[in-house]
């Protein structure tokens, strides 16, 4: 927020700092400066009340003594005193009446701005007018008629130069009591630049620019509010080496995501934190006040901007439905929930196997947690004959199904859970929701459905085909959706990567160039929420996640922000059923076709077609049977794998790329 001279702008509630251990003492030094020019209301509609009309009168009365002792080669003996007396006293009052009448008095400028110049010089010029009437009306030939512009003139620099040294004084005094971080400011164009006056200018800003970046080859030798171009991105290095910066700004309007990546690698290699100026639709977005520059968090290396769905295709959907959702407790059931809830349904049922994730998703909701009411259930979906009595008893209309076993590395180790629970007890709501007649069911996959080597992409392949196979079965709209890596998620790279930071590190990361789509928890739940409304029965939905995300990017990014340039990050090589790079998209699969959303492909899933129906699902009880039957129904498994019916625990072809680490990689 820049400071202005604006009634209407004194009582905002002002931004807080970032600095948290300063903005107490800081707050107090802006309401000093505040109290000191903020108008009375009599005083704003009945004459001026900014104090710099003391100072402009001061100046002008000296400005007419010092061009008539100029004018005389300061003589005093030709200096007639009582003439110039009267001639010094009309300006002060010609410069207050004027100036008042300009608004200058009344806070209608940002002080020592180029429209608060502009309006003293006019000020200046009427003011010398005036002074030239006076003059003809004195004593004749008393005072030279060259006084009054001199004059203007004089008084015109003493008001701009009283300006100036009074804000460079107050913003030393500010930056002697409270240390503010240094920044580099990427960018020299217009978001750059107000940036940089914005900083300059407004005391409660906890930054202090030191120099501006541009590649724009015409800006190398630009000065903004006395800040000068160094160099463009590639001298980031050096600059901030010679700047003694804390961070580096982004001030960029829409920065390419790539920039953004790239940038925040170098900061932290550089020891730097890294901050970005938020988007203009961010702003306009925003319902509540911020500070203009804020950290820059991990929605900044998703590759791009976080994505915006449709909400009122979502109301339409969700508002006066009875709505259920499976795994109602975990981070992106939860989070369902909650968005869910503000669409007003006739009723919100979750359900989950974990009773205290339910207390805490029912406590985030309605503020209290008595699990009383009909709208929390305990059950597991493994169990088909609850969820029949659950779902007849409910009849749901709408159902989101989020509750899944999703570790990769533990279901490598135990195939058979994921079985049991993603495949059966997915079947399970299948057949309870195809029963009562659901009108929408969407089923919650992942990316690594998609050319699946591992056994939670096996077992999230068959749920996309069980699903589909429900869709051609039933009048509803069945659909898939399929995430990348959620971000903040229960067990997400963010948990555990800021986990070991706190415990000192190392952080542990399989590969240095191991890649994954991020997204972030409001996104997926966004994208559940409207593939309920623009999904057709059989299709599974993914959503435009940009460029895959370096995870050791990420680690960085979370080491700088911890101010934890100590800690190490540790390759532990890839695991079992591990990917370097994950897909999107299976083989035959067609990206492109969106027909209802620009972000959201809609790609059409083979049915899975249980010839013995349940028996299918329920004649397993060992590991590799488990496996065997997951990987060949997913449709990855040729006739020349069959061999691999003995399941092998991981460990197996798992390569060392760095330093072992005493904990498990993430």
């Amino acid at each position: 927020m820049i400071w202005r001279n604006d009634a209407s702008l004194h009582d905002a509630t002002p931004r807080h700092s970032n600095a948290s251990g300063v903005s107490d003492l800081r707050r107090r030094n802006g309401a000093t400066v505040k109290k000191f020019f903020q108008p009375t209301d009599a005083a704003a509609q009945f004459g001026p009340v900014s104090p710099w009309w003391v100072a402009d009168s001061a100046v002008w009365f000296i400005a007419v003594w010092v061009a008539t002792f100029a004018r005389f080669d300061f003589d005093i003996e030709h200096v007639s005193m009582t003439p110039t007396a009267i001639v010094a006293v009309t300006a002060m009052l010609a410069n207050g009446a004027v100036a008042s009448a300009m608004g200058i008095y009344r806070h209608r400028y940002i002080v020592a701005s180029f429209e608060e110049c502009a309006a003293l010089a006019t000020v200046a010029a009427v003011s010398a007018a005036l002074l030239q009437v006076t003059v003809a009306l004195v004593e004749p030939y008393s005072v030279p008629r060259s006084v009054p512009v001199l004059a203007g003139t004089f008084a015109l620099g003493g008001a701009l130069g009283v300006r100036w040294l009074a804000r460079d004084l107050a913003r030393r005094r500010r930056n002697h009591v409270v240390r503010r971080r240094r920044v580099v400011v990427l960018g020299a164009g217009r978001t750059g630049q107000n940036l940089t006056r914005q900083m300059k200018l407004d005391d409660r800003m906890p930054y202090e620019p030191v120099a501006l970046l541009d590649d724009d080859p015409h800006k190398r030798h630009l000065h903004v509010a006395g800040v000068q171009v160094r160099g463009t991105r590639k001298d980031l290095s050096s600059v901030v080496a010679r700047f003694c910066a804390d961070a580096v700004v982004i001030a960029i309007a829409d920065p390419d995501p790539e920039l953004i990546r790239d940038v925040s690698s170098q900061a932290a290699l550089l020891g730097v934190g890294a901050l970005i100026v938020p988007s203009g639709a961010e702003l306009v977005r925003s319902t509540r006040q911020s500070n203009d520059v804020r950290d820059l968090d991990l929605d900044g290396l998703l590759g791009r901007s976080p994505a915006h769905l449709d909400e009122d295709i979502i109301a339409a959907e969700i508002s006066g439905r009875r709505v259920l959702v499976t795994g109602a407790g975990g981070s992106i059931g939860s989070e369902m929930c909650r968005q869910i809830h503000r669409f007003e349904p006739a009723a919100l049922v979750m359900l989950d196997r974990d009773e205290s994730a339910l207390h805490a998703a029912q406590l985030s909701i309605y503020g209290r947690a008595l699990l009383d009411e009909d709208d929390t259930v305990l059950a597991d979906i493994r169990d088909g004959c609850a969820m029949r009595r659950i779902f007849n008893a409910c009849r749901p209309e709408v159902v989101i199904h989020a509750a899944a076993l999703k570790h990769l590395p533990l279901l490598e180790k135990y195939p058979l859970e994921a079985w049991m629970t993603n495949v059966v007890g997915t079947w399970n709501v299948l057949c309870a929701a195809s029963e009562v007649g659901v009108g929408t069911f969407v089923n919650i996959s992942t990316d690594k459905a998609a050319r699946p080597v591992s056994i939670l992409g096996y077992s999230k392949r068959v749920t996309e085909r069980l699903t589909a196979h429900t869709a051609r079965r039933v009048d509803g709209r069945f659909v898939s959706v399929r995430f990348g890596n959620v971000l903040g998620s229960r067990g997400s790279v963010l948990e555990a990567f800021s986990r070991q930071i706190a415990e000192g590190g190392p952080v542990t990361v399989t590969h240095p160039d191991v890649t994954r789509f991020l997204m972030t928890i409001p996104e997926a739940c966004q994208l559940v929420l409207e593939a309920a409304a623009i999904g057709t029965g059989g299709e599974a939905l993914v959503l435009d996640m940009g460029t895959p995300v370096k995870i050791v990017d990420v680690a960085r990014l979370l080491i700088c922000r911890a101010d934890r340039s100590d800690i190490e990050i540790v390759y532990t090589g890839l695991r079992a059923g591990e990917k370097l790079h994950e897909e999107l998209f299976g083989p035959g699969e067609i990206r492109d076709h969106r027909p209802s959303h620009p972000l959201v492909s809609h790609v059409t899933v083979p049915p899975l077609a249980l010839v013995d129906g349940e028996a299918s699902l329920n004649r397993f009880a060992d590991h590799s049977s488990a496996l065997r039957w997951m990987a060949s129904e997913a449709g990855v498994m040729t006739d020349s794998q069959v061999e691999l019916t003995n399941y092998q625990p991981p460990g197996r072809n798992l390569t060392s790329v760095g330093t072992e680490a005493p904990r498990s990689a993430v």
